[in-house]
């Protein structure tokens, strides 16, 4: 498949999303990365984006996880609307919306944008250079991969 570049803007649209046990733990994170976060447009599933934004975050707030975040987060990524996914999730536990919570890892791979699912990559993530820098990337052509389907 043909690749193309796609640009992330030095301010990047960032999705902020934790599981029920790990909403702390982000919160946490959250505060202790504030000034570095802040700088940025961030989104997140209901019960964390509302939770995150008492800690002085601007945070826009998407439905929650089971309820169609997930997916909601999902397409943003496909319109290219997220840049970057940051994503506390708890793998020991079973949760009734695991299939959505697959499908948001899955589109972050397929659009290729920057995922961190625990505290030590998200630390990573933020303190490279390009956190706060534009960043060029590649990504499949699915537009011409879907113009070519359409057009048989």
């Amino acid at each position: 498949m043909k690749l193309i570049e796609r640009t992330l803007q030095a301010k990047k649209q960032i999705a902020l999303v934790a599981h029920d046990n790990q909403k702390p733990a982000l919160m946490q994170w959250c505060r202790k990365n504030h000034d570095a976060i802040s700088q940025h447009t961030l989104f997140g599933t209901g019960t964390t984006g509302a939770l995150l934004n008492k800690t002085g975050l601007k945070v826009s707030c998407l439905l929650s996880g089971p309820m169609g975040g997930d997916q909601q987060l999902g397409a943003m990524i496909a319109e290219g609307r997220i840049d970057m996914l940051i994503f506390f999730w708890d793998p020991l536990e079973t949760l009734p919306h695991d299939p959505d919570v697959k499908a948001l890892l899955r589109l972050a791979t397929v659009w290729n944008i920057p995922v961190a699912t625990n505290e030590a990559t998200a630390d990573f993530l933020i303190t490279c250079p390009y956190f706060a820098q534009e960043f060029k990337t590649q990504i499949p052509d699915y537009t011409g991969y879907l113009g070519e389907r359409t057009n048989i």
